[in-house]
């Protein structure tokens, strides 16, 4: 029997190929970019920019496609991912190892595992405070928070024109605008 050597980040900043990432030890193909995937994640960023902007609720670095890199065998690209600036002061940059306090997945089909349970795992074992996922095709939105060392899902919108979720609830979100209604 042949034991597997579990790749490193050293291995994923070696691959010729950019649309990469390391999921559990293996260097993993992002899947192609769907129009409906690129929308939300469009929109999302733009329904976030207030807390971006010292004129709005402020307080946050909001970015796309980030590579965060977790442990010696994680090192995944998420959708999107926030940064209170009262922990982080100046944007991160780079491969960012510092884990972030919100993320959001954008499922793809063939990838809902990763997102699912894998990342779910990950961030929650991690403690990244927010875990939103995305399914852009069925229109909706689940919202987890960490207490007490586990996510517990503290919004499900299915429908809903619009909703205050944290850790955005300063505003109201759009929601019907992010899932594309």
């Amino acid at each position: 029997m042949e034991v597997t050597k579990l790749k490193t980040l050293d291995d994923l900043l070696l691959s010729p190929d950019e649309r990469v990432e390391l999921i559990g030890g293996e260097i993993v193909r992002r899947p192609m970019a769907r129009s409906e995937h690129g929308r939300a994640q469009f929109r999302a960023s733009t329904q976030l920019g207030p807390f971006e902007r010292d004129s709005g609720p402020g307080g946050w670095w909001i970015m796309t496609e980030v590579s965060v890199a977790y442990e010696a065998h994680e090192c995944p690209v998420h959708d999107l991912a926030g940064w209170r600036k009262e922990r982080v002061p100046a944007p991160p940059s780079g491969i960012i190892e510092t884990p972030p306090d919100w993320v959001c997945e954008i499922v793809s089909p063939g990838h809902e595992r990763k997102d699912t349970l894998h990342l779910f795992l990950l961030l929650q074992r991690q403690r990244v405070p927010y875990y939103w996922i995305i399914w852009p095709e069925d229109r909706v939105l689940i919202a987890h928070q960490l207490e007490g060392g586990n996510y517990k899902v503290i919004a499900t919108t299915s429908g809903e024109k619009s909703a205050r979720i944290p850790p955005f609830d300063a505003i109201e979100l759009d929601l019907a605008y992010i899932l594309g209604e």
